[in-house]
């Protein structure tokens, strides 16, 4: 999605909307962790990926045990489409056109799509379609930070759904709440040896946000460009195929890249479909960085820097040399809290609090995930945010 459409529809939105009149803020979260009360849905639960299995079998437990989640999710999808076109032409469309794209996506995403569809039941089209859409309307937080000891930290809020439907009586984005029971935390084994870790959507076979255990952890922002997703998107289809989808990467990433520079070399120079942030924790002190992409090229590196006082490096969806815009700024709320907190206090527990606070949590947000690369731990926890709360 473009800036300006997002503006658009952003001041429509907060003119028909007075109780979201930005900026709805808090003061800084303290102990919220471990999670509990409102803004605290539940715990997310542990599957294994067998990635010596063949790739249309790797995802049938977990699709499985998700069936119903992710049937609810598609034909919330399917809603919100034929609410834009009522004939239903659009879902249609989809259903004839899109699975002939899936045997033109790389190996082994295609087959693990097409093992999906099987197993769900889901026409192979609007499966292919939920795993695409992400490359243009994601929105998130995330955050490296190193404390005085040398510990790495790296959290995130995952926000999607934006524009994807508004329930007017539970004042929140049906698609943000049909995806929450989809979250899902994954351990990919190869040789019965654990290669990285996900916190993801059930039927989604690219990573948005993950770790390789004492090596590195990664996460992924939306970049919002007139050259957006969907231009790549519209090139792929029309047969120009040398750029890679952004969570196809950042999983081929997590499973192929050894160590913090050769992912950030990777994740710098693959030409892509969308732009993107990549986030990037290391396990090395002053190992974090903000990637700033457009689709062909780095355009920005912001590394940390503890010499110059920056202790943490922490992205949303602007690019950090820009104001953000004044409707969706959760920077300023974040960089308060961040240097509230001090590098002395930082932590797991403290990261949480402060992704915890408004309107860094906002009606978007599906789940906060927080890792740690030295100890090779990853958890999540589904999210709400109580009235009053920023749409996004």
């Amino acid at each position: 999605m473009s800036l300006c459409v997002l503006i658009i529809v952003a001041a429509l939105f907060s003119a028909t909307t007075t109780q979201f009149i930005p900026p709805y803020t808090e003061d800084c979260r303290a102990d919220m962790y471990p999670p509990s009360g409102p803004t605290f849905r539940g715990a997310v639960r542990w599957y294994t990926v067998d990635l010596d299995s063949p790739p249309s079998d790797r995802w049938t437990a977990l699709i499985t045990d998700k069936k119903t989640d992710l049937v609810n999710m598609i034909q919330a999808i399917r809603d919100l489409a034929n609410a834009f076109v009522p004939s239903g032409r659009l879902i249609e469309l989809v259903d004839i056109t899109l699975p002939l794209m899936v045997d033109t996506l790389p190996n082994p995403f295609s087959e693990e799509i097409k093992g999906i569809a099987a197993v769900s039941g889901i026409p192979l089209g609007e499966v292919v379609l939920f795993n695409i859409f992400y490359e243009v309307f994601t929105v998130c937080t995330s955050v490296v930070a190193e404390d005085d000891e040398g510990n790495l930290f790296h959290g995130r809020n995952m926000d999607f759904g934006l524009f994807m439907g508004w329930d007017v009586k539970n004042k929140s984005w049906i698609i943000s709440e049909k995806l929450k029971p989809l979250v899902v935390n994954l351990d990919f084994k190869r040789n019965n040896q654990t290669l990285f870790k996900s916190t993801n959507f059930a039927g989604y076979v690219g990573m948005l946000t993950g770790i390789k255990p004492k090596i590195f952890s990664l996460t992924m922002n939306e970049r919002f460009s007139l050259d957006g997703g969907y231009i790549g998107i519209l090139e792929w289809i029309l047969g120009k195929r040398d750029g890679m989808w952004m969570s196809f990467l950042t999983r081929s990433v997590l499973e192929n890249a050894n160590s913090y520079e050769e992912a950030k070399t990777l994740l710098a120079r693959t030409k892509l479909l969308a732009p993107a942030y990549f986030i990037l924790g290391g396990n090395q002190t002053g190992q974090g960085c903000i990637i700033t992409r457009s689709r062909l090229l780095s355009i920005d590196v912001l590394e940390m820097d503890l010499k110059l006082g920056r202790w943490y490096v922490l992205e949303t969806n602007y690019d950090h040399w820009e104001e953000p815009f004044f409707l969706d700024d959760r920077r300023t709320s974040a960089i308060k809290c961040m240097n509230q907190t001090t590098q002395t206090n930082i932590s797991l527990k403290t990261m949480y609090d402060i992704l915890s606070t408004k309107p860094v949590l906002n009606k978007l947000t599906t789940y906060t995930t927080l890792m740690q690369v030295s100890e090779g731990k990853l958890e999540s926890y589904i999210r709400d945010c109580p009235n009053p709360c920023m749409p996004w």
